[in-house]
C-alpha cells in the first residue's frame, strides 16, 4: 500500500503540478521500498541455486534506478509485489476442518461400571464396554445396541437427513445423534478405530496428499530468467554499451507476464464470489477447468435434504382424516409423522384417548372412539384392514417413485394413502445439462441411502453411473479408484462424512448451507447451496484458464517483439520500447478485467 501511494503521489506531483522533484524522489523511493523484498527472495533462492524471476526483477528494477528510470522500476516493483500478494491470498489452503471435526467427535460416555453408570472420557471406554446414550446425547462409540429402542440421526456419517430406528441388534456409530429414546451399547471400536475417527484420518490423509502444482509462471522464468540475464551480459561485454545492457534487462522484464496471470485469476474469482461462488485459490480455478468427471453425493445436494409429503390419495372424506391423523401424528417424534404435521398445518385436533406403538410399523390409537391406524402395509395386514384394488395401485405407483408409505386406517377402513420423500432440487436436471454441455464426461451420485431409491434419483438425473449404501469410507475408495483410472474428480456434498471426499477429490466443491468442515475441506463453496451456481463455477473457471493462456502469450509475445526489435537495429529506442512494454501490461489487465463480465450462456 505504501509503494502504490508513493507511485500516485509521483504522478500527481508530475501530472498536477509539473514538479519533476515530487516525481523523482516519489518513485525512488517506490523503487527501494518495492524492490527489498524482492530481493531478499532472489538472495534465497540463489543460496539454494535457483535463479528465480525474483532474480530478474532485482536487476532489471536496480537497473532502471541506476539509469534513473524511476517509473519503470517503481512500477516493475510494485507489479511484482501485487501479484505475489495475489497468489498468497488465493493459493492459501486452510486447514481447519480437521480441528473441527476434532471438536465435534463426542468427548465423554456413560461407562458401565459395577452396575452403575457412570461419567468417563471416552478414551477409557474399551471394546466390550457397555455405554448407555440417552436421548440428545451422541453416541461416543461403534458398536451394536444391547438393548432399548430410539431413532438416530446419522447424517454425520451417512450424509442421509431422516434418522434411523435403532433397536436390539441394530449397530451405531460414533459421532451420530440420538434424537429420542434411550439406547444401552455394546462397544466394538473405540476413539480412532471408529467410523467418526476414520472420516478424521481420511480428511488428513486427503490434504496432505493434494500438493500445490508449481505455477507455470516458475516453470517458464527457469529458462526464461537465465536466457534474459545471458543475453543482457552478453551484449554488454560484446557492445561495453552497459544502458543497452540494462534496457535490455529492463525490457525483458516479464511485467506482464507477472501480472498477468494473477490478474485473470483475481477477476474470474471475483466474478464467481459476485454471482455466489467462492473460490479457494487461483490453483482452483485450473484444476476445475480440467474437471471430466463430477461426483455428488444425494442428500442435501441433488435433493433437498428434508422429507416431504409429495404424494397423497384420499379415500374418504378428507378434512375428517386429516383430523385423525394429525391428532394420532402430534404425539410423535418421527421424521415421517413430523412430514406429515407439516403438511396438515394447523388444523382441528382431537383427544387421542389410547395410544400404541407397533415397533417398525407405525401407530394404533383411539381417538374420538374410534380406532386409529397410521403405519406401513403391514400394519394394515396386522391390523386386519382391507386393501383394496385401487389403492394396492396407487402403493405400486408411490413406490416406483421411491415414496415412503404411510397408510391411514379410521374405523378398521382405509382412508388415505400418502407418499413421502425427500425431494430433488428444482432445475437440477437443467443444470446437470449444462455440465454435460461444457465438458463433464460422467456424472456419479453415491449415497447412504438404499440402493433402489439412489438408483431411481439417477435415472430421473440422467445419471451415468449411481452407487447407495456407502460409508464414508467407500465414497473415499470410490474417488480413490476414479483418480487411479485417470479422471479429473469434482466431489460435490453437504455433509461431515462428505469431508474425506471433497478433500481426496481433485476439486472439492460444497453447498454452502451445508457444514462447517464441509466448507472448510472443501475447494469451492456454493454459497446459499444453489445447485445452479456449481455449472457457473464449471464455466468461469474454464473461462479464467482460457484468458491466462492469453495473457500469458501477450506478455511472452511483446517480450520477444521488444528484445528481437531492440537487437535487430535502431529503430526500438527507449521511450518506444516503454511505451509498448506499458502498454502490454494494460493491456492484460484489460484482458483479464473481462471476466468481470462472464456470464454463463444459456
Amino acid at each position: 500500500m505504501i509503494d502504490l501511494a508513493l507511485i500516485i503521489t509521483g504522478f500527481v506531483g508530475k501530472l498536477g503540478f509539473q514538479n519533476e522533484a515530487i516525481f523523482n524522489w516519489a518513485l525512488g523511493a517506490a523503487s527501494v521500498l518495492g524492490i527489498l523484498p524482492i530481493a531478499i527472495q532472489a538472495f534465497q533462492s540463489l543460496k539454494v541455486k535457483v535463479v528465480s524471476i525474483d532474480v530478474l526483477v532485482t536487476i532489471a528494477v536496480v537497473g532502471a534506478f541506476i539509469i534513473k528510470n524511476y517509473e519503470e522500476a517503481a512500477i516493475v516493483a510494485f507489479l511484482f509485489l501485487f501479484g505475489a500478494f495475489l497468489e498468497r491470498r488465493t493459493l492459501t489452503k486452510t486447514r481447519s476442518a480437521i480441528k473441527e471435526l476434532t471438536e465435534m467427535a463426542p468427548e465423554t460416555a456413560l461407562k458401565l461400571i459395577d452396575g452403575e453408570f457412570e461419567k468417563v472420557d471416552v478414551d477409557e471406554v474399551c471394546p466390550g464396554d457397555v455405554v448407555l446414550v440417552k436421548t440428545g446425547a451422541k453416541v461416543p462409540v461403534d458398536g451394536h445396541v444391547q438393548a432399548g429402542e430410539g431413532f438416530v440421526n446419522e447424517s454425520s456419517i451417512t450424509g442421509e437427513a431422516m434418522p434411523v430406528e435403532k433397536s436390539a441388534g441394530s449397530k451405531v456409530y460414533a459421532g451420530t445423534f440420538l434424537e429420542n429414546g434411550t439406547l444401552w451399547v455394546v462397544a466394538e471400536k473405540v476413539g480412532e478405530d471408529t467410523t467418526f475417527g476414520r472420516i478424521i484420518e481420511l480428511v488428513e490423509e486427503a490434504q496432505d496428499s493434494k500438493s500445490a502444482a508449481e505455477r507455470f509462471i516458475d516453470k517458464f522464468a527457469k529458462f526464461y530468467t537465465p536466457a534474459v540475464l545471458v543475453l543482457a551480459a552478453l551484449v554488454g561485454l560484446i557492445t561495453l554499451d552497459v544502458p543497452l545492457a540494462i534496457t535490455i534487462l529492463v525490457l525483458g522484464c516479464p511485467g506482464a507476464l507477472v501480472i498477468g496471470v494473477p490478474v485473470s485469476n483475481v477477476a474470474g474469482i471475483g466474478n464467481g464470489a459476485r454471482n455466489g461462488v467462492l473460490f479457494k485459490g487461483s490453483e482452483v480455478m485450473n484444476s476445475l477447468s480440467k474437471v471430466d468427471t463430477f461426483v455428488f453425493d444425494k442428500t442435501g445436494t441433488l435433493t433437498v435434504g428434508k422429507p416431504e409429503v409429495v404424494d397423497v390419495e384420499f379415500y374418504d372424506e378428507k378434512d375428517s382424516v386429516l383430523s385423525h391423523l394429525a391428532s394420532v401424528e402430534s404425539e410423535s417424534d418421527h421424521p415421517l409423522a413430523q412430514a406429515i404435521l407439516k403438511y396438515i398445518g394447523e388444523g382441528k385436533r382431537q383427544p387421542v384417548e389410547s395410544r400404541e406403538v407397533v415397533k417398525g410399523e407405525g401407530i394404533v390409537a383411539k381417538v374420538g372412539g374410534k380406532d386409529v391406524a397410521v403405519g406401513n402395509v403391514s400394519l394394515m395386514k396386522r391390523e386386519g384392514i382391507l386393501i383394496f384394488e385401487k389403492a394396492l395401485e396407487d402403493i405400486k405407483n408411490f413406490e416406483k417413485k421411491g415414496d415412503s408409505l404411510v397408510l391411514v386406517a379410521v374405523s378398521r377402513e382405509l382412508k388415505a394413502l400418502f407418499g413421502i420423500r425427500d425431494q430433488i432440487r428444482p432445475g437440477v436436471k437443467e443444470d446437470l445439462e449444462r455440465l454435460k454441455k461444457l465438458g463433464a464426461e460422467n456424472l456419479i451420485v453415491l449415497s447412504g441411502d438404499n440402493q433402489g431409491t439412489v438408483d431411481l434419483v439417477a435415472k430421473e438425473l440422467g445419471l451415468s453411473e449411481a452407487e447407495g449404501n456407502m460409508l464414508p469410507e467407500d465414497k473415499a475408495e470410490y474417488i480413490k479408484e476414479l483418480r487411479g483410472k485417470g479422471h479429473v474428480v469434482a466431489f460435490v456434498g453437504d455433509g461431515v462424512n462428505d469431508s474425506p471426499s471433497l478433500a481426496l477429490a481433485d476439486i472439492g466443491i460444497a453447498m454452502g448451507g451445508g457444514t462447517d468442515v464441509a466448507i472448510a475441506t472443501s475447494d469451492v463453496v456454493l454459497m446459499n447451496s444453489d445447485f445452479k451456481r456449481l455449472p457457473y463455477a464449471f464455466g468461469i473457471a474454464k473461462a479464467t484458464v482460457r484468458n491466462m493462456r492469453e495473457n500469458i502469450f501477450i506478455a511472452v509475445g511483446v517480450v520477444i517483439v521488444l528484445l528481437t526489435g531492440l537487437l535487430s537495429g535502431d529503430w526500438l529506442t527507449m521511450s518506444i520500447g516503454m511505451l509498448v512494454h506499458e502498454a502490454s501490461i494494460l493491456a492484460v489487465i484489460l484482458n483479464g478485467m473481462r471476466l468481470l463480465g462472464f456470464k454463463l450462456r444459456k
